[in-house]
């Protein structure tokens, strides 16, 4: 668990911009939700894709009760057949995706949770972004927000690029190139940069100005 008060102190050395915004923000909390399964976790993210939240819960909840117990597993998924898969109201293109995350699964391709513990971030962006459907924003939310993993900078997010605009930019998005090339400031807790980042669109403007 990183001491929020070591990661605070490093950001706003590294860039005193941070400042006012941890100030507003507060302490460093990043939640870390439960990994059941890298298997789980990556088909629970292929359902939610392009959906709302609600639309996508109720699709997901359909898909586990298919299956035994409310147990997705490689093996069962792999021998369902498609228009069992769709009748829980999946796309094509997430039924094939869901059944390529399966058979690559049981083949490997995923590594087990043991490994994925003990592999470095661009392994695992590497392996998993091997599966139809799977990109690497998936990948780094995975990292950020299952494994805890302190130094992963998702440039492509727009609440990221958003946040960053309002504290950094003078309202301008940045180009995923160039928030790297800033990101590289905030290591090794990029992490916690892109969680005050996404909380800087939560905060109310300042006398109708920039967060």
């Amino acid at each position: 668990m990183l001491d929020s008060d070591q990661v605070t102190q490093a950001l706003c050395a590294a860039d005193p911009k941070f400042a006012p915004l941890i100030e507003r923000a507060g302490p460093y909390r990043l939640q870390i939700e439960q990994l059941q399964s890298p298997f789980q976790a990556l088909a629970e993210s292929i359902v939610y894709q392009q959906l709302t939240g609600k639309a996508a819960a109720t699709i997901h909840g359909r898909l586990v009760a298919l299956f035994p117990g409310k147990r997705l597993s490689p093996q069962r998924l792999l021998l369902t057949h498609h228009r069992r898969l769709r009748s829980a109201g999946l796309s094509r293109a997430k039924v094939l995706a869901l059944k390529d995350l399966a058979a690559k699964t049981i083949d490997g391709t995923v590594p087990t949770m043991r490994r994925l513990q003990e592999m470095p971030d661009a392994e695992i962006v590497e392996h998993l972004t091997a599966v139809r459907g799977i990109g690497q924003w998936t990948v780094e939310m995975l990292l950020i927000f299952r494994l805890g993993r302190p130094d992963v900078l998702p440039v492509t997010d727009y609440g990221v690029r958003k946040g960053y605009a309002r504290i950094f930019g003078g309202g301008r998005l940045p180009s995923p190139k160039y928030l790297a090339r800033r990101g590289e400031r905030w290591r090794p807790y990029r992490s916690a940069a892109a969680w005050y980042l996404w909380r800087a669109n939560e905060l109310p403007r300042k006398n109708g100005g920039r967060a």
